[in-house]
């Protein structure tokens, strides 16, 4: 088995890169505070900034692809590239680790029967790492940037024309939070908001796309709390790269 190849993880980059796509750019209007001297563009540029400032957040998500199958994710990650969480794609579920430059995957079976999908010696293997905390190297290309909160985060500035035309609304709350909303309507039909914090930094507290072939919804949590994933035992840990080069 190639260590290469375990790629069942690698949505998340794409998933946060569709649930982050709705930054605004150049209305403005509806609520007066706390950002009545921001355009919709200023108020979206001030969250990106702080977010990414953020030293830590949990992102809580759920997209339908355009197959139709639906992805979930519940990732806490930090500056350092800690991260712990759940990804769940149309029920092949992993839990994650990623401390000390090492990732580790806790894979269901159908998470593994995807991920080691046409590679020879696959039914061996699978038994061997199905409801085990699997240990991926860290230079894993399938599995780099995987908790990169800056990379989370960065697709929001990766294409300056998608952050046109949004629109400021109404406050509202966001799990207790205060927020000013800002919308926008896509060509497709689809709409997009994003909630901003009114209260201390001005973090995006969630983000949606209601409507069209790819709906989602993310909301972003526990700013700046830290982040401590435990490497999982010896005794229960299997070591990718060794099994890879027992050639098992």
């Amino acid at each position: 088995m190639r260590a290469s190849k375990v790629t069942g993880v690698i949505g998340i980059m794409g998933l946060s890169a569709a649930l982050l796509t709705g930054c605004g750019d150049s209305d403005d209007g509806g609520s007066d505070k706390p950002f009545a001297k921001d355009s919709a563009d200023q108020i979206a540029a001030k969250a990106v900034a702080a977010t990414k400032k953020a030293d830590s957040m949990r992102l809580k998500g759920d997209l339908r692809q355009a197959d139709g199958k639906s992805v979930s994710v519940d990732l806490a990650v930090d500056q350092e590239k800690n991260c712990e969480g759940i990804v769940d794609t149309a029920g092949a579920k992993a839990e994650l680790r990623h401390t000390n430059a090492s990732l580790y995957v806790r894979g269901n079976e159908q998470y593994w029967k995807n991920a080691l999908k046409n590679q020879p010696g696959s039914d061996k293997v699978l038994a061997k790492v199905t409801d085990k905390w699997v240990k991926t190297p860290a230079d894993d290309a399938s599995t780099s940037g995987l908790c990169d909160k800056q990379g989370l985060v960065a697709s929001m500035d990766e294409d300056k024309s998608t952050r046109k035309g949004m629109k400021k609304g109404d406050t509202t709350t966001v799990d207790g939070k205060e927020a000013i909303t800002l919308t926008k309507k896509a060509s497709g039909g689809e709409t997009h908001t994003m909630y901003v914090a009114t209260e201390g930094k001005p973090y995006i507290l969630r983000t949606s796309v209601k409507g069209g072939d790819k709906p989602n919804e993310a909301t972003f949590t526990d700013y700046n709390k830290p982040v401590s994933p435990k490497a999982p035992g010896k005794g229960e840990t299997v070591d990718l790269k060794e099994l890879a080069a027992s050639g098992q």
